[in-house]
């Protein structure tokens, strides 16, 4: 089978295209054909050395994708060949608390990743695909759409009548819209595109704060709510932007930590911290369960998922320096070699 490899970290030049052999399905394993893969920030963030985990380099990339089971092992009875399925971000998380083994099983950072044309996982390890997704769409629901999906269901779920606040337009922010809308809730973003800002308006956003223009954004955020606040802030930016998530947060909101996007890091003020009200939750994906509340929900919306660009398998490199200039909205796909 053909594979991608980072023999190192630091430059996207060392992704290398391998010829391997061909992985068996053993026991309760069942070998998938990839047909797609979709980038999150995670992948770049181990080649740049700004992962917050343990990530080694010679493994392959990429913890999405999707696509069809040619064969299964020794009593597999959850799925067929021909079947069509995606891979679970954690494999061994199936739901309730954290499984201790959630680092070693972390695809692309200390387990092999998805980026190949053949992968041998656990039936556990992949979920259904809804039928109204392509092979392409449904690669970006394992991470991007479940962090999202976590972020909005978590203690108190985003219902009608909450404001939801979602940072530029990247994967999870606009699976974040998407899902939100779709339950009546009242979106306002944050980019520094006068050109996304119109995209973000055109699925839905009720209102859009260009933090470019304005730094002190959080208050632009709330003053849009009448001075009360958001319930909810999806919040991908991480150092750089959490002080003004907590003047965007309404008394007794919720804040989503999710993402590390941003390279600032001046520290958080304690006092607002403490005087915000809101709860901070860190959000890591979420479990099997949650993958596939999140398929059954996509299927009865009629959702699609926000593709900006797919790249043919051999064009690996290109994807990932696509990703890393930020023009993007919404995901990043590369198609399998048998999709090429």
């Amino acid at each position: 089978m053909q594979a991608y490899r980072f023999d190192s970290f630091g430059s996207l030049d060392e992704l290398r295209l391998r010829d391997e052999p061909d992985p068996t399905p053993q026991r309760g394993e069942v070998l998938v054909r990839v047909h797609a893969v979709s980038l999150n920030f995670r992948d770049l963030a181990m080649v740049r050395g700004r992962y917050p985990r343990p990530c080694y380099p010679g493994l392959i990339p990429a913890s999405d994708a999707a696509g069809e089971i040619v064969a299964v092992g020794e009593g597999v009875k959850a799925f067929k060949p021909g079947d069509r399925v995606m891979g679970a971000f954690h494999p061994r998380w199936f739901g309730g608390d954290m499984p201790s083994t959630i680092a070693a099983d972390s695809y692309g950072a200390e387990s092999d990743g998805w980026l190949c044309e053949l992968k041998a996982v656990s039936q556990e390890a992949v979920v259904p695909l809804p039928d109204s997704l392509s092979y392409e769409a449904a690669c970006t629901l394992p991470c991007a759409g479940l962090t999202a999906w976590t972020a909005l269901t978590g203690r108190t779920p985003i219902r009608a009548g909450h404001t939801v606040l979602v940072q530029g337009s990247g994967g999870v922010s606009t699976f974040a819209l998407q899902l939100a809308r779709a339950v009546g809730a009242t979106v306002i973003a944050t980019t520094s595109s006068d050109r996304k800002a119109e995209q973000l308006k055109a699925m839905g956003a009720s209102a859009v704060v260009n933090y470019a223009a304005d730094p002190q954004w959080g208050k632009a955020v709330r003053a849009l709510t009448g001075g009360r606040g958001v319930d909810r802030v999806v919040e991908v930016g991480g150092p750089g932007t959490i002080a003004q998530s907590l003047r965007a947060v309404a008394l007794g909101g919720e804040i989503a930590s999710i993402g590390f996007l941003s390279t600032e890091n001046p520290g958080i003020d304690f006092f607002a911290l403490k005087m915000s009200g809101a709860s901070i939750t860190n959000i890591t994906v979420g479990d099997r369960a949650g993958l596939i509340e999140l398929t059954r929900a996509v299927a009865l919306t009629g959702l699609q998922p926000v593709i900006d660009k797919v790249f043919p398998f051999d064009a690996a490199r290109e994807a990932f320096a696509h990703l890393e200039s930020g023009s993007h909205m919404g995901k990043v796909v590369i198609r399998g070699p048998a999709a090429a």
